[in-house]
């Protein structure tokens, strides 16, 4: 009687034992873990107030700045050696500023081409390391790695030179992904109006759908990396000089702005 008495203790002891330990990992590893990802012993105000004391808003650009008939070209997935610099061409030809949005490891591999895009005056966008289009169901750890370290290898091709904008892959914007961006310094950037030129539609649709029914100061996408962007200049060749006919002024994102 007396042993199976003990033994009878000693397995009712094991299983509170084991949640005293599990309950005190818990309270040792959740901050540390959070911390990482920077969101210890933060709440959601104070949050806001560090991301608003850049003055960059956490919405999403998806209007060209200015008061009136504007409009905001951008170029996304490069640079390219064969495609930027005619997209640069086409966009000197036609006394157009636009806003790059460059994905970090092909800064890294073309960085001359970045400081000729910079040297052009036009503006830079992270377009994350290396543009995983699954980055919003990864971490935040992850997400903040995407988003930092694409904007420094931009940043090492053009020392001095602002990345002004944060494009997530596909768009698949998250709540942390905006903000890590606002709180680098960095407009979370959409677009408006998508010609869907990466799918290679043929001309005629890609123009039809650029010169379509445009919203209010639009912000269009197109692209000058990731395959074959013949049909992204030519379309680039038609549509700016139809743009300007229209009486549209060539500007950047909003950047400040709602």
């Amino acid at each position: 009687m007396g042993i199976t008495s003990t033994s009878a203790r000693r397995r009712r002891a094991v299983p509170a034992l084991a949640g005293a330990v599990l309950a005190l990992l818990a309270t040792a590893v959740t901050p540390a873990f959070a911390a990482a990802d920077g969101s210890a012993g933060r709440s959601a105000a104070e949050s806001e107030r560090a991301h608003g004391a850049t003055g960059i808003p956490l919405g999403i650009s998806r209007l060209a700045q200015g008061p009136g008939r504007d409009v905001a070209i951008t170029i996304d997935d490069g640079p390219d050696p064969r495609w930027t610099p005619q997209v640069l061409e086409v966009l000197r030809r036609n006394h157009v500023k636009a806003t790059f949005c460059m994905i970090g490891t092909r800064a890294q591999k073309y960085p001359d081409l970045v400081r000729a895009i910079a040297a052009d005056g036009h503006r830079l966008c992270d377009h994350t390391v290396d543009h995983d289009v699954t980055m919003d169901r990864k971490p935040v750890a992850y997400q903040r790695q995407q988003i930092l370290d694409g904007k420094a290898m931009i940043e090492k091709a053009v020392p001095g030179v602002a990345v002004s904008y944060y494009r997530a892959p596909g768009g698949a914007f998250t709540p942390d992904s905006r903000a890590i961006a606002a709180a680098s310094g960095m407009r979370p950037l959409g677009w408006s109006v998508d010609p869907k030129d990466w799918s290679r539609p043929g001309l005629p649709a890609i123009v039809a759908a650029v010169e379509g029914k445009l919203p209010r100061q639009p912000t269009v996408l197109f692209h000058d990396g990731g395959g074959d962007r013949s049909e992204t200049v030519a379309a680039l060749k038609e549509y700016l000089p139809w743009l300007a006919a229209q009486g549209y002024a060539f500007t950047f994102p909003a950047r400040t702005a709602p």
